[in-house]
């Protein structure tokens, strides 16, 4: 009997995030991405961590649902202000602050700023 294993293509959790760089972000859509109370929340806590040791597990606090959590990561990614890897079975994140001020001079500051 034949096996075919390359049938299907690559789940969401198998292939790797897509990224777009803070330079193709409209001020809209980074306006519209952060006008967002959770994606706020999920910007501050990335911003008070060393980069690359939050997996997207640790959000799991947010009153959302997983996969409300993956299209809250996924704007984020869209507008250049979070970067993704996969390491084994987890996804790490990074806050790409300096590229985003650098789009967006202050913008960041203001979200991080702001009383909770």
């Amino acid at each position: 009997m034949e096996h075919y294993t390359e049938v299907r293509p690559p789940s969401n959790t198998t292939r790797p995030p897509s990224h777009v760089s803070p330079v193709e972000a409209t001020l809209q859509a980074a306006l519209d991405a952060l006008g967002d109370p959770i994606r706020r929340r999920i910007v501050r806590q990335l911003a008070g961590a060393p980069d690359w040791t939050h997996p997207c597990g640790a959000f799991h606090q947010l009153p959302v649902a997983k996969s409300t959590l993956s299209h809250h990561f996924a704007v984020l990614r869209g507008v250049g202000l979070l970067e993704q890897r996969d390491e084994g079975p987890r996804r790490l994140n990074r806050l790409r602050a300096p590229e985003f001020e650098s789009r967006f001079p202050g913008l960041l500051r203001l979200v991080l700023e702001e009383e909770k």
